[in-house]
């Protein structure tokens, strides 16, 4: 019969950290910057398209009161 050896080599365990979220935290971050940016932008334009409809909307004014002076005046000279 053979003796049977048994060596027992040391194990080595190594232990992989892994990030602790910081580039998660990161990320959100900006993906919150980036919400907030595109709100005032979508903001901003509403605003621009109102003060547009309202300077429109005072020279169609500005348009019928002269309209109706202009047609005042023709009929005032058209009375002589």
């Amino acid at each position: 019969m053979s003796d049977d050896r048994v060596t027992q080599t040391p194990h080595t365990t190594i232990i992989e950290r892994r990030g602790s979220g910081g580039g998660l935290l990161i990320g959100l971050a900006v993906l919150i910057v980036v919400a907030v940016a595109a709100y005032f932008m979508i903001a901003r334009g509403d605003s621009e398209t109102a003060k547009n409809n309202a300077i429109t909307s005072a020279a169609k004014s500005v348009e019928s009161t002269a309209d109706k002076a202009g047609s005042a005046i023709d009929g005032a000279t058209d009375k002589k």
